[in-house]
């Protein structure tokens, strides 16, 4: 017996949506570059696969502009991940400190990665003034949040989407930042300008992001624009303990809100500053102008050079440990 038009209607469009949302499971399988969706908008995360391997992280000492908080390099094996092809936007951020739950209400049922209420999640706080500080907002990097603040925006994430989202360790960072080079940058010094912004060429403003080329990875702005921030607590003498082995997957787990590991360097950089392997430690001054007693939580009034994108990782942790990585 032939389909009814409406029938035959539902039928596509319920294919359509398989065939645009896809699983969890089949996306974890193949491990493929994929767009994320924000339900109840027209904004979308693009996702690069970033493969599984291994890497010497950390710098040589005969590297130009090394600090000693880089070294002993050592090896480190990285499971494989996806990261955000750009820094997080102030058109996304925007929408985690608005918290339209009308607008933004998820429309399909959450995959098996995440399970948590999105009306759950504590909002940041709208900042007495402009974070962007008049350098741009429609597709600009997102700016001066504290570390809390953009793992809360990873979590609500998540709950959005039902994919298990996060702030990359710094280990990770670094291995998709370099891409596979071993160099002071995953492209050549004299290229440094057409793949970075820095003090140099910024013109003391950060610029949109992805207007740079992109590493060898499909990744822009990791030299440079905005610092990003990572996962791990800070410890200027941490590599010491991985030197003359192999250590898969490290991550420092923070005990203390300040110093947490800043990485890429940004627009008020030297150069220098931006090499792959330069560390930056947070600190409490980045909220220095900030009038409010207690100062806030969410915000960093002083650090305007400071964003941060996002990873989802292949192998998806346990919601213990889910809650741990988001500081909940």
């Amino acid at each position: 017996m032939g389909l009814s038009s409406p029938t035959r209607a539902l039928m596509c469009v319920g294919l359509m949506l398989v065939l645009v949302l896809g699983s969890a499971s089949h996306q974890r399988s193949h491990h493929q570059t994929y767009r994320q969706a924000l339900p109840g908008t027209d904004l979308t995360i693009e996702m690069v696969a970033i493969p599984g391997g291994t890497f010497t992280m950390g710098s040589p000492e005969t590297e130009s502009g090394r600090q000693d908080d880089e070294g002993p390099a050592h090896e480190v094996s990285i499971s494989p991940f996806w990261m955000s092809k750009v820094e997080i936007t102030w058109d996304l951020y925007s929408l985690f400190m608005e918290r339209d739950i009308d607008k933004l209400q998820p429309r399909f049922p959450a995959d098996d990665e995440v399970s948590l209420a999105v009306d759950g999640i504590s909002g940041a706080t709208t900042p007495y003034t402009d974070m962007s500080f008049g350098m741009g907002t429609d597709g600009f990097p997102a700016v001066s949040m504290t570390h809390h603040a953009a793992s809360t925006f990873c979590a609500w994430l998540s709950a959005m989407t039902g994919r298990f989202y996060r702030l990359p360790t710094e280990a990770e960072w670094e291995y998709a930042c370099r891409a596979g080079s071993t160099g002071p940058y995953h492209c050549e010094t004299s290229a440094l300008d057409a793949h970075a912004w820095h003090q140099g060429n910024s013109g003391g403003h950060y610029h949109r992001a992805g207007a740079k080329r992109p590493n060898a990875w499909g990744l822009h702005d990791m030299h440079g624009n905005v610092a990003e921030w990572t996962l791990d607590q800070y410890h200027p003498g941490g590599y010491q303990r991985f030197a003359g082995r192999v250590t898969s997957n490290p991550y420092v787990k923070p005990d203390r809100t300040y110093p947490r590991v800043v990485r890429g360097g940004s627009w008020k950089d030297d150069a220098t500053r931006l090499r792959s392997a330069a560390r930056l430690p947070s600190d409490k001054r980045w909220k220095a102008r900030d009038p409010q007693i207690p100062k806030s939580k969410w915000w960093h009034t002083d650090a305007s050079f400071v964003g941060f994108r996002i990873v989802r990782p292949v192998k998806t942790p346990s919601p213990q440990e889910q809650r741990a990585y988001w500081g909940m």
